[in-house]
């Protein structure tokens, strides 16, 4: 997992410092959201200190319930705890002897004036985006015919060229070299380029270009799901590949299996339209129909009938 400098997160997400904490350099590390209101009913065992602390109009105006005395009593042990921030919602009113609580405590006490389920599906979005595991992989990434392709390969094997022959062809570019991998959800990686090289594509002996400039906005896109990876090499007359395509192959990113081809490379093959129909024939799949399993069928049959 990664983490969230709390200045970005106030600064991303538009919040309202009510106080920020002397020499504070908090890195939010966890995207659950807790709503202390057991805390503020003085029960604490399994208190999830650790996440960032929302407060509504429910848990604010129980707590306003109580006596002066134990209302800042009970607020007092809540900041007690070394909470990330502790964060009003619907621009709920406070006293001065709130903040004074948390300077005590040297805790962030923060408000924003959105209702509170709109911001806690705002916050937890923001968070899971930005905390989501991620790596960067050699490779390019494009949409084909909406799947996302992951095209992997040594270097100069061709996966840009590739690439620029699919732009031609309609098709859009994600990112080219290197792409950033996240697990956005469980089974679901979203690829995106580093923003320096953002719808770049370098092609050998021409040096840099922009696909967004050369071949418009519809030639690209900023993220997308990778459904499927290519890895192109170089054609082995030893090695034994696939003609069937009954045996499928996987490869694992971020604890994510993934389909993959292998795709031989040598003169005269067009790799970019042989992309298409990988593309295509990946989505026939998925709507249940397999050419090569259908096949199988009729060969058997054949056989059976002889």
């Amino acid at each position: 997992m990664g983490e969230v400098d709390l200045n970005k997160l106030i600064k991303d997400l538009n919040l309202e410092i009510l106080y920020k904490g002397e020499n504070i350099e908090t890195k939010i590390t966890k995207s659950d959201i807790n709503r202390p209101g057991l805390q503020i009913a003085g029960y604490y065992k399994y208190f999830s200190y650790d996440r960032i602390q929302v407060m509504g109009n429910a848990e604010w105006y129980y707590l306003n319930e109580f006596e002066n005395e134990l209302k800042f009593q009970r607020l007092e042990k809540l900041m007690s705890y070394p909470i990330p921030a502790l964060i009003m919602t619907r621009g709920l009113n406070f006293t001065s002897k709130a903040i004074d609580i948390a300077k005590k405590h040297n805790t962030a006490f923060l408000r924003t004036d959105m209702p509170t389920t709109k911001f806690i599906s705002k916050l937890t979005n923001y968070l899971e985006d930005i905390l989501a595991p991620c790596i960067t992989m050699h490779g390019v990434l494009v949409e084909v015919y909406g799947i996302g392709m992951l095209i992997l390969g040594k270097s100069g094997v061709g996966k840009s060229e590739t690439a620029l022959e699919l732009i031609k062809r309609g098709h859009r570019l994600v990112a080219d070299d290197a792409v950033e991998i996240k697990q956005e959800d469980e089974g679901i990686l979203k690829g995106r380029a580093p923003e320096i090289i953002k719808h770049l594509i370098e092609i050998r002996g021409i040096g840099i270009l922009d696909v967004k400039r050369l071949y418009g906005v519809g030639s690209i896109r900023n993220s997308k799901t990778i459904d499927l990876i290519v890895e192109l090499e170089y054609w082995n007359k030893n090695k034994e590949y696939d003609r069937l395509g009954l045996d499928d192959e996987y490869m694992e990113i971020l604890n994510t299996k993934l389909t993959k081809l292998t795709l031989p490379i040598k003169p005269g093959r067009n790799v970019a339209m042989i992309l298409e129909v990988a593309a295509m024939n990946h989505r026939q799949k998925h709507m249940g129909y397999n050419a090569a399993v259908e096949f199988n069928k009729r060969l058997i049959n054949e056989l059976t009938n002889k």
